[in-house]
């Protein structure tokens, strides 16, 4: 059947709703197969299937509306067998909403001294007992499909930092290869979302590490292929801020503007502004639940360490008019103190749900600024933004 107007206004699985008129940024929304996603959007990063210490109705609770899995924690355990005869990851954490998962490219780089690298994958020892593990471009795609996540990631090759060109530009080239088998893969399986009969979506992630004529080809070579959605990969691995936003500016310019762009693994509150001003909608960041379990939270002027002895008698809780469970039930930064310095787990618990209510509600904020025209006033609040107050 030929498609008609309306057959094409079905296909369009992005949206953008407004822009802003001093920058790139833009408000939009994501649709997936386990709901729409309102952009920019923060993910919680649920890495062993869970958000540490939060349960899946706190995360919607909290405003979550996707979250990111795994796939190389997900496969060395419990194993892609066991999730999917469980149902696939949704099922399987009890969790409703829309879920991102990783290709495995990230973690693999991250065992540099234990792997090898080849035209055909990545052959390496896992963290859990040293087994001969190996994944490439098709198990990959073959675990995400199983995982049945709505976001599925591209498996790529991540280039330490620092690296010279040459290297830079022989691992680029590899991930386009790679990228081309797992776009070959998933035309030849169709996977699916698990529990629904809707497509699982698959992003391409643009490397060439610090290099702009890298990043150019890499993000030239992926949108000739085509994906879904696109990624800038290959950042927060070590290199300076100031690399991180070359990165992204050197990788947006050639990416579809009707496609969703995605941040991996980025950043605090003040990064996460300037990326959306450089055109970002997409962010996943282990920080807010680390720095939770060391007694750091985030507040609008800076963070604080809540195990530094000037909050010993402070009756104040974290924020004043903050909406999260720890400020709205009146836990004070003494109380929390305490609990974060004798290994209390509530304590962890006060702080993570602190902190990824800040991040939700920040990229809230930066919707409804992007809507009214005021993203500017936003991003300057946040220009000085401290990385600790103490």
């Amino acid at each position: 059947m030929p498609k008609t107007l309306e057959t094409l206004t079905l296909d369009i699985l992005f949206k953008i709703l407004h822009k802003d008129s001093a920058s790139q940024a833009r408000q939009g929304c994501l649709e997936t197969a386990h709901g729409i996603i309102d952009t920019p959007i923060f993910m919680p990063v649920g890495t062993q299937a869970t958000v540490k210490s939060v349960s899946p109705h706190e995360l919607e609770d909290l405003g979550a509306q996707i979250i990111l899995g795994n796939t190389y924690h997900l496969f060395v355990r419990p194993g892609t067998k066991t999730i999917k005869e469980l149902g696939g990851l949704h099922s399987f954490m009890n969790w409703r909403k829309p879920i991102l998962t990783d290709s495995g490219g990230f973690q693999v780089w991250s065992l540099a001294k234990m792997r090898k690298i080849t035209e055909e994958g990545v052959q390496f020892q896992n963290h859990l007992d040293g087994a001969n593990t190996f994944i490439g471009p098709e198990t990959s795609m073959e675990i995400q499909s199983a995982l049945g996540s709505d976001i599925a990631m591209l498996f790529d090759e991540c280039p330490p930092y620092p690296c010279d060109m040459d290297y830079a530009s022989k691992s680029n080239q590899l991930t386009l290869r790679w990228a081309e088998r797992c776009k070959e893969w998933v035309m030849k399986h169709e996977p699916v979302s698990g529990g629904t009969s809707e497509k699982q979506l698959h992003f391409g992630i643009v490397q060439g590490s610090v290099y702009s004529e890298l990043r150019e080809e890499s993000a030239k070579g992926l949108v000739e292929i085509g994906f879904d959605g696109y990624a800038v990969g290959g950042v927060s691995v070590g290199e300076p801020e100031i690399e991180m936003i070359r990165a992204v500016e050197n990788s947006v310019p050639f990416l579809p503007e009707e496609k969703p762009r995605y941040a991996m693994g980025l950043g605090t509150p003040s990064q996460m502004l300037e990326m959306i001003a450089r055109g970002i909608d997409m962010f996943d960041c282990v920080l807010p639940t680390r720095v939770a379990r060391t007694g750091t939270v985030y507040t609008s002027n800076g963070t604080l360490n809540l195990k530094n002895h000037r909050f010993l008698n402070d009756k104040l809780t974290i924020e004043e008019n903050c909406e999260c469970y720890a400020c709205k039930n009146g836990f004070s930064r003494s109380y929390i103190r305490h609990l974060v310095r004798s290994d209390e787990i509530l304590g962890l618990r006060l702080t993570t749900l602190h902190n990824l209510h800040f991040y939700l509600n920040l990229m809230s904020q930066a919707r409804e600024a992007i809507k009214k025209g005021e993203f500017e006033k936003l991003r300057e609040k946040f220009n000085d933004y401290g990385s600790s107050k103490n």
